[in-house]
Parts: C-alpha cells; structure tokens; sequence
C-alpha cells in the first residue's frame, strides 16, 4: 500500500468514494458530475486542499481530503479533515490510521496543531472509530445557511 497526494489521475476514483461515502455515511445521493467537478477542482488549486490517498495496486482504497481554515483567535492554520472514506474491505486494516498518521506528519512540517472534522450525529460507527483514534468531541455547534440563486 502506498500513502501518496492525489493526482489528477485520481479524480474519478476519489469523486465515486465520495458518493460512495455520502450513501453511507448520510445516506444521501449525490450527484457525481458536480462532485467530479469539486474533486477536480481541489487537486487543480492547492490553495483549496489537498487529498491523500491509500492506493493498493491502482485501487484508492483510502482517502482523506484536508482544507484550511485561518483562526485569527490563535494566529495559525486549522486543517479541516474532509470526505475520509476507507472502502469497505479495507476497512478495519489500519487505512485509516496509516492515512492520519500521514497527515500528523505534514501538519508537523507545516507548523499546524489543531485538525476539525466534522461527523453527522447519526453515524456512530465513524464517531466510535474517531474517539479510539484520541479526538473529542468539541463544544460548538455548526449552523449553515444556503443562499439562493
């Protein structure tokens, strides 16, 4: 297995874990033209993010996006960990693990201390598999609001 960014060679895979994700994690169809879109679109413009992947052979078995926040409060970066999806049979090998510890790794090269994810209330298996991994949960509350067009 190889830890490695993404690539635009990557983007059709990681778009269809996404959906792939979305399905189980929320049980929520997406569409995968505009998540093809917003995938490319990351691996295009470093300023967005970036992916990491877990490949076994030419299989992305494992991926985890990561994007920024800027905390004026703390006067440093915050890398929010995005659309993590192990496939199912990879799951409980250490994909995730390896990928975070990939991740740890960065963060320290790049002076960042503080990750966010965010996980919906009703996916409980990903919460317990956090919360094993040493996060906590944290005292706020995400609001959102979509503007019309």
């Amino acid at each position: 297995m190889l830890i490695r960014f993404a690539q635009e060679e990557d983007i059709e895979q990681i778009a269809r874990n996404n959906v792939q994700l979305a399905l189980v994690s929320e049980n929520r169809n997406i569409e995968f033209d505009k998540v093809l879109k917003g995938v490319k679109q990351v691996i295009e413009d470093k300023h967005k993010g970036f992916y990491l992947v877990a490949k076994e052979k030419k299989t992305i078995i494992g991926q985890i996006l990561v994007t920024f926040e800027w905390s004026d409060w703390k006067a440093m970066n915050i890398w929010w960990l995005q659309s993590i999806y192990v496939q199912e049979k990879w799951r409980r090998h250490g994909i995730l693990k390896k990928l975070l510890v990939f991740v740890h790794d960065l963060a320290r090269r790049e002076n960042v201390t503080i990750f966010h994810l965010y996980v919906h209330k009703n996916n409980k298996k990903a919460i317990k598999i956090y919360e094993r991994m040493g996060m906590k949960k944290e005292p706020y509350i995400i609001y959102g609001h979509t503007i019309e067009k």
